[in-house]
């Protein structure tokens, strides 16, 4: 089954047409997936009922599963998320005024062994692949869009909302390419 994580816009336009549909399907699924957030194929309504199905039976749209939550004082939450074959990865959002900073991990642990560093006295275990990195994005702007504040509620709704991507989780990022 295909998690459609994995794919860029080229790579879903290409997956689709290898299924005998139109290039178009790729960029009406991408905008459920990152706009609206859904991973439910059925509730993609302006998909023919037959194309959901296919999917359904195809293809899943499957984020890394949350293990643990923490939240602190200041609004700051990290995730640990379960990536499969026993390994687990931090994701954390830190709230500031007027935006939102998400760090990913890019690696099951870390092979770099820095002395300042805690992930590196794990060992390396493994990098990640492009859905479970993506993953981790998806994953929090859906969590953080269900938290949201309302409007009129006197919080800042810039706060829950990623506006930027850092690659300081786990791992080093230059050696996951």
């Amino acid at each position: 089954m295909q998690n459609l994580l994995d794919l860029d816009v080229q790579q879903l336009t290409a997956w689709f047409a290898e299924h005998g549909e139109k290039p178009f399907r790729a960029r009406q699924v991408l905008r459920w997936i990152y706009k609206a957030g859904e991973s439910d194929f059925d509730a993609m309504s302006d998909l023919a009922v037959s194309l959901r199905e296919k999917l359904k039976q195809i293809a899943c749209v499957q984020a890394p599963r949350v293990m643990r939550e923490e939240l602190s004082d200041d609004g700051t939450r990290k995730w640990l998320l379960d990536m499969g074959t026993g390994n687990a990865v931090e994701t954390v959002f830190i709230p500031e005024e007027g935006r939102g900073t998400l760090c990913v991990s890019t690696q099951a642990g870390c092979a770099l062994d820095c002395a300042f560093c805690s992930t590196g006295k794990q060992g390396f275990s493994r990098n990640l692949m492009t859905a479970e990195i993506i993953g981790q994005l998806w994953w929090a702007n859906h969590e953080l869009g269900k938290d949201a504040p309302s409007a009129g509620s006197g919080q800042a709704q810039g706060n829950w909302q990623v506006s930027n991507v850092v690659l300081m989780g786990m791992g080093e990022p230059l050696l996951n390419f």
